[in-house]
């Protein structure tokens, strides 16, 4: 038969076929329960070829979603990479707390030779005095900067080999001490507020371990976030377009089914939404489809309705506002033909 031929006999559109049959779009359960009538086929037979089909459309949907992601991905790090990320500031070298004198830097050892002692008699005692000692002139003396910083000994010398030494315990020079002292103290200030910081978090720590987490609201669950094009799930769907809040095309499986008349029948469940819908195919004009969802949970049983416009032509389509259910198995279509016919969907067998 040719594509003309299978559209009279099945109701659905030559294009429709054309679309189906070339793998473009994946035609509805009813065409192809149409499509066994038509041919003499098993209906059971083409029913299982298009479950594999549909589950095969939806996986081939998924894989180009993720690639189409991946490839955003990296463009958006490639488009990041090109600025490089900011340069990081070099700290400035610590300031040394004590700071070496380098040798020749003004300040000399002073030997017991050299150091200051009592005034020199003048005239002939201070000669006579001085006879063994080799007169040096005033100008020509380096400065006695060490010699007056240190206390020396009556003779000029603190030690046998006549070398000044500072006084105080160990030799070291005093503001050294007063370093090492300040230093020592504000290390162990450090180590206190550790310990009383580490001893303050983990006793807030058991007080939060020990409380019972707060239970859940009846009637509230938890946010989650929802798939890219998803926009309600659960009750907040109930009564809104489904193709407007992004719950059908691959989001959706057909749960339950029924032919009425020369039309189509089917409960689709979207997982993601967390609600279904009534959709009839093969409608003409003035032909209504009805949802109904029973009563769970804390959500009340809920009905939907829908119908074919007048303006529809022959072999229309037509669905229901959602309804918010947690099963596939909670929700059953009915439709009311303006023949007469009238049937609801039954469970579709896993």
């Amino acid at each position: 038969m040719g594509l003309g031929a299978v559209a009279d006999r099945t109701g659905y559109s030559k294009t429709s076929w054309e679309r189906y049959l070339n793998g473009r779009l994946l035609p509805p359960f009813g065409a192809v329960e149409a499509l066994a009538g038509a041919t003499g086929a098993d209906p059971g037979h083409l029913g299982t070829m298009w479950e594999l089909a549909e589950r095969a459309w939806s996986r081939s949907e998924l894989r180009h979603d993720v690639t189409v992601e991946s490839l955003r991905v990296a463009q958006a790090r490639a488009a990041l990479g090109e600025f490089g990320p900011p340069p990081m500031p070099v700290p400035a070298p610590p300031e040394p707390l004590c700071r070496q004198v380098p040798d020749g830097d003004g300040v000399r050892t002073v030997s017991a030779a050299e150091a200051p002692g009592p005034p020199r008699p003048t005239g002939a005692a201070g000669a006579a005095g001085q006879a063994g000692v080799p007169s040096v002139p005033r100008s020509a003396q380096p400065p006695d900067y060490r010699a007056k910083a240190i206390p020396m000994g009556p003779s000029g010398s603190s030690g046998p080999s006549g070398s000044a030494k500072p006084s105080g315990s160990g030799g070291r020079p005093p503001r050294r001490r007063a370093a090492l002292f300040v230093t020592g103290a504000v290390g162990a200030l450090l180590v206190v507020a550790a310990a009383v910081l580490l001893l303050g978090v983990g006793s807030d720590d058991k007080d939060q371990g020990s409380a019972a987490p707060p239970a859940p609201q009846p009637g509230t669950s938890a946010p989650s976030a929802l798939p890219t094009g998803v926009k309600c799930t659960g009750d907040a769907c109930a009564g809104k377009d489904p193709e407007a809040m992004g719950c059908g095309g691959d989001r959706a499986t057909t749960a339950g089914y029924a032919t009425v008349g020369t039309s189509y029948v089917e409960v689709r469940y979207s997982e993601a939404c967390g609600a279904a819908w009534g959709r009839i195919t093969r409608a003409g004009a003035g032909d209504a489809v009805r949802i109904n969802a029973k009563a769970h949970g804390s959500s009340p049983a809920r009905t939907e309705a829908g119908r074919v416009g007048a303006a529809a032509g022959h072999a229309a389509d037509g669905y229901t506002p959602m309804v918010a259910v947690t099963a596939p198995g909670q929700a059953t279509a009915c439709a009311s033909l303006k023949s007469g016919a009238k049937g609801c969907t039954v469970p579709r067998s896993v």
